[in-house]
């Protein structure tokens, strides 16, 4: 059975963010295309995901020295415990959805909190004497992503970071497959912004259909 982690990182639903109501068409769509298949929604507003600090580094050190987990500190046994778990549910996973809007040219901090999480080595890449090597060679991922300006072509699109530090890091890992579903221009053009939701659902849907 495939598994799909849907990763959203949006603290509004789909009647608010153009972002969401585009995903929510696409996994409908998506699920109905292939529903032997296992979705698991990763809510990154909603999830508890420790940022890599002092905690961490100790507990990571005690283990790299032999130590048992037990011998960790209470925070720190849940902090590391916590980063393994997200780790181990990615790379078990197939398929990766990601979900963010464009939040001043990047997307919200959860993110990167998140690929913090699962970027561990051994895990999703390794090391070896010509640099990293991505471990996730069998998997795809989406990202669909709004954007209130026009990001895509013209002046603003190198100021585009969202996007292309998660192609950056799927790249990292070894994804072969990376595709972009982009909803823009809505805040420009206010006028329009409703034909550019039903647009980009519409896309998401077709998107769905091949995913």
């Amino acid at each position: 059975m495939t598994q799909v982690l849907y990763i959203t990182a949006h603290p509004n639903d789909e009647i608010k963010s153009f972002s969401m109501a585009a995903a929510k068409a696409f996994i409908e769509q998506y699920q109905n295309n292939n529903p032997e298949d296992e979705i698991v929604q990763i809510d990154l507003f909603h999830e508890e995901i420790p940022h890599i600090d002092a905690d961490v580094f100790s507990g990571w050190e005690k283990l790299g020295q032999g130590e048992s987990f037990n011998h960790l500190t209470e925070v720190e046994q849940y902090k590391v415990g916590r980063l393994s778990e997200l780790c181990e549910q990615f790379i078990n996973a197939d398929k990766y959805v990601f979900v963010t809007p464009l939040w001043n040219f990047s997307f919200p901090p959860v993110m990167k909190a998140y690929l913090d999480a699962v970027s561990v080595s051994g895990k999703t890449f390794y090391y070896n004497a010509d640099g990293p090597v991505g471990l996730l060679t069998d998997k795809k991922a989406l990202h669909i992503q709004a954007r209130g300006g026009i990001y895509s072509e013209g002046p603003a699109a190198p100021m585009e970071m969202g996007h292309r530090y998660l192609e950056t890091m799927m790249q990292f890992y070894g994804v072969p497959t990376f595709e972009g579903l982009f909803i823009e221009g809505h805040n420009a053009m206010a006028d329009k912004a409703e034909e550019i939701k039903e647009n980009g659902i519409e896309r998401a849907k077709q998107v769905a259909m091949t995913f």
